[in-house]
């Protein structure tokens, strides 16, 4: 399978040239000679780090992805001073996602828990500021986004499947029908960043991120999933196709560069919670055709094939200095085309 040896490949060089055993982490970029660039603990990047390893380990079962999650767990609850909580709610969703995936993924009881603990502190951010809604963080209630919210819709719909608690699934719906209320274009289906960020109520529209896209495309399909309601997935559709015709180059329909940092991990999501998408609706081609475009993009133009490291323009070579969340954008790339490739729904050779 093409797709899932170039997955492994990538892999690969996280393992060689980000994992820094001295600090059980990855470090946030390379060179980093010495460790010396983690000065900065890049908490929600190490979460879409542990998404990365769930990935491999769930296509490949195999008991090195086991053992550098376990390691992975131990380093982050050490550099988070021993409890699993943060300041920012956006960051607390993407760490209790990844270890819900990892535990229903290896069972390991501890990664369950971690999850549940973040959940009910996650619960804690929604207030009545903007309608409802949860704070994007504990010293700012009143600013409310969509990075704060859908992946907050898909967390709750994705712990009701696992355990079926009657209030979580409470929780998604509500979650999901604010942020659709506030901060989805009513006539487009094209997301919305966030509302309230200076204190003026105003929604931050000229903010046309792939990460806003994608995650709240991913909140359609798993109430889909989780209730049945066709809505919901109709939702998804309409969202992914305005943001395919909003950010995707018109020639090549690859995503846009969004820089590295925070940045370098935005098309990553939208990659992942489209793969959703297709894997749900296989008639509809639009999603498994975006990620094969932009995985055989990546693979011929946005790689170093040297070191297997990939660029934030996925059109273009990247420098010598790679960051850590480009490097899993590429990651996630790859694995979703793979699933995608297993399932039948892009070719093998990715070429279109």
């Amino acid at each position: 399978m093409v797709w899932e040896n170039r997955a492994e490949e990538a892999q690969q060089a996280l393992e060689s040239l980000f994992w820094n055993q001295n600090i059980q982490l990855y470090d946030i970029e390379i060179p980093c000679p010495n460790g010396e660039c983690n000065t900065v603990f890049h908490y929600w990047w190490m979460a879409h780090a542990v998404d990365v390893l769930t990935d491999g380990f769930k296509r490949t079962g195999e008991q090195r992805y086991a053992d550098r999650l376990a390691a992975l767990y131990d380093g982050l609850l050490k550099r988070n001073g021993g409890v699993w909580p943060n300041e920012l709610y956006d960051d607390m969703q993407w760490m209790a996602l990844a270890w819900l995936r990892a535990y229903q993924a290896t069972g390991v009881e501890r990664y369950k828990g971690a999850a549940l603990v973040l959940w009910e502190d996650i619960q804690t951010g929604w207030n009545d500021h903007c309608g409802g809604g949860i704070a994007w963080q504990k010293s700012q209630l009143d600013y409310k986004n969509t990075p704060a919210n859908a992946p907050a819709a898909i967390l709750a719909a994705r712990l009701y499947r696992e355990f079926g608690r009657d209030e979580d699934l409470e929780w998604a719906k509500r979650i999901y029908a604010w942020q659709k209320a506030n901060l989805v274009d009513p006539e487009t289906g094209f997301v919305w960043d966030g509302m309230n960020r200076v204190g003026d109520g105003a929604i931050d529209k000229d903010w046309k991120f792939t990460y806003c896209q994608g995650v709240y495309v991913g909140a359609g399909v798993e109430l889909y999933r989780a209730t049945g309601e066709r809505a919901y997935l109709d939702d998804a559709k309409r969202s992914a196709l305005a943001a395919e015709a909003e950010l995707t180059d018109a020639s090549s329909g690859v995503l846009p560069d969004e820089e590295d940092g925070d940045g370098g991990l935005f098309k990553g999501v939208l990659v992942r919670y489209w793969a959703e998408l297709a894997l749900e609706e296989p008639a509809s081609s639009e999603a498994a055709a975006l990620i094969e475009r932009n995985a055989a993009a990546l693979w011929t133009s946005g790689r170093d094939a040297s070191r297997t490291v990939f660029s934030t323009d996925w059109t273009a070579a990247p420098s010598e200095r790679v960051t850590l969340s480009t490097q899993l954008s590429g990651i996630k790339l790859l694995e979703r085309a793979a699933e995608l490739e297993k399932a039948g729904l892009i070719g093998a050779a990715g070429v279109v």
